[in-house]
């Protein structure tokens, strides 16, 4: 029987690896807690981990607007109980759902729940050729919910790999010499173009920013397992591109078609969402919304047939250059 490919993948360093679980053993606030035991009873036995990363855990207030999880589930065949939705999970993770509950106080909490396989969370992290995961999760995240040490360890791993991916596939497309914030701020930015999104072009500045020393402590532990990769002697925070010119020619084309591939499954993924995000056009006016600055109609056509009547809306979007 053939060793499943998860099971080859490297270890990342020791110090990699101890600061990725630092971040993830951040204490997170109690009013989180109702969405926890949302997501334990909508996926029960099946979920192994729950990950919590995003503006919300950024701006420290789950009230305030939509947070983001990844529930992480052994297998998809016991975390949905359709098969259309098992399916789909398999074929273009992850699945997402959106949760409601309310807070102690009263307050509606409000979830995007994306769900996605342990194996597919090793495998999206080391392997895939698109950003959609590597570059989401070599960003803080919170890991608020673990079966066992064992699952732990793993999940820990796969976000440290996601780490040494992002920042090696970036190599290609810096100067001869950077620092770390440099690094990161091309990184996010090179991530974030192979998906339509509504965000301002200064975001990854501002992710960067906003946990600054985080990424400098990261490049530091990543930065000997990385070939090309090299910091400058004597200095604290400088590094230096050592890929050959052939090397960054061929990394370069690979986020040009990575881009292009990525916008197109953008595409895919927002059409199924019609069949499986449940009150998914809600999900995505309220996104576009709270990124424009300026309230989007929704009419009862659009709400019953988003795969027929969304077009118009997205061509216009893409026109105004509203989606980057």
């Amino acid at each position: 029987m053939p060793i499943p490919d998860t099971q080859l993948l490297p270890a990342p360093p020791p110090a990699l690896l101890a600061e990725v679980a630092s971040q993830c053993a951040l204490p997170v606030g109690e009013e989180l807690q109702p969405l926890v035991a949302e997501v334990h009873t909508r996926f029960d036995d099946a979920l192994v981990a729950l990950l919590f990363y995003g503006s919300c855990l950024r701006g420290g207030d789950p009230g305030e607007g939509l947070v983001d999880l990844y529930a992480i589930v052994d297998d998809y065949s016991r975390a949905h109980p359709r098969a259309l939705l098992r399916l789909a999970n398999a074929w273009l993770p992850p699945n997402v759902l959106l949760l409601r509950t309310h807070a102690a106080d009263g307050r509606i909490l409000q979830a995007k729940c994306a769900v996605l396989s342990l194996d597919d969370l090793e495998r999206g992290t080391a392997l895939w050729f698109q950003s959609y995961l590597w570059g989401r999760f070599a960003q803080p995240a919170r890991l608020i919910h673990c079966r066992d040490a064992p699952t732990e360890r793993r999940v820990q791993a796969a976000l440290a790999r996601a780490v040494l991916t992002l920042l090696e596939r970036t190599l290609p497309c810096l100067e001869a010499r950077f620092d770390s914030e440099t690094l990161w701020q091309r990184a996010l930015t090179l991530s974030y173009s192979c998906e339509l999104r509504p965000e301002a072009a200064d975001r990854p500045a501002l992710l960067v920013r906003h946990d600054r020393e985080h990424y400098r402590r990261l490049t530091g532990a990543a930065a000997p397992a990385l070939a090309g990769l090299e910091a400058v002697a004597g200095e604290t925070d400088l590094y230096c591109n050592r890929l050959s010119a052939a090397a960054c020619r061929q990394g370069r084309r690979r986020w040009r078609l990575r881009r292009l591939q990525g916008r197109l499954l953008n595409v895919v993924r927002l059409v199924k969402a019609s069949f499986t995000f449940e009150q998914g056009v809600d999900y995505v006016v309220w996104k576009l919304q709270r990124h424009l600055g300026q309230p989007i109609e929704v009419s009862p056509r659009l709400r019953r047939h988003p795969l027929i009547f969304g077009w118009p809306l997205l061509w216009r979007l893409l026109r105004e250059r509203r989606l980057r």
